[in-house]
């Protein structure tokens, strides 16, 4: 049977359980022996990281190759307009190569935790925010491609990996699934 747990990773903590400068890490907010995060999230992005001692499961969610779906809350600096919106779903060139198509939808913005250190804003440009699905998972991907057409991103949020969300977990906390 395998272990799986939900995390909602606070801004500044490291998606490992050690970090020889000692920043925040998984370590001390997961008390539990033999997990690993199935993928990783930078230290500047909030939101789920999904825990396992399946190997087969941390595979299926993290291998490029299962093209496991991600979705991202993002919030965006200026209003994208639809012929950015567009570059973002078709794929965007980027160093690498092209993107994946992803999901690209504007959203109100969602009810979320006050972030702490705050995010910077500049008084005469206003912010947008939208929901990114990926299904690939490149390096700092999110930033990229906002950034790419014209809008860096300010606050990025994993609410989704799979079917799992961060509904009902606060940051900071975590929650044991039985399965």
């Amino acid at each position: 049977m395998a272990r799986i747990i939900l995390f909602n990773k606070p801004w500044g903590v490291l998606t490992q359980f050690t970090d020889p400068e000692g920043r925040p890490t998984l370590a001390d907010y997961i008390p539990v022996p033999r997990v690993h995060a199935a993928g990783r999230l930078d230290r500047d992005s909030e939101g789920l990281v999904v825990l396992t001692d399946s190997g087969r499961l941390q595979a299926r969610l993290s291998h490029p190759q299962h093209q496991t779906s991600k979705t991202y809350w993002v919030e965006v600096e200026g209003c994208p307009a639809p012929a950015a919106l567009e570059v973002l779903r078709n794929g965007v060139p980027l160093p690498d190569g092209i993107t994946l198509p992803a999901g690209v939808q504007s959203i109100e913005p969602p009810a979320l935790w006050p972030r702490d250190p705050p995010v910077r804003m500049r008084r005469h440009i206003p912010t947008h925010w939208l929901a990114i699905t990926l299904r690939e998972g490149r390096n700092r991907q999110v930033r990229r491609m906002t950034a790419a057409v014209g809008h860096p991103t300010l606050r990025l949020v994993r609410y989704r990996v799979a079917s799992w969300t961060i509904d009902g977990i606060e940051p900071g906390r975590y929650l044991e699934l039985s399965v």
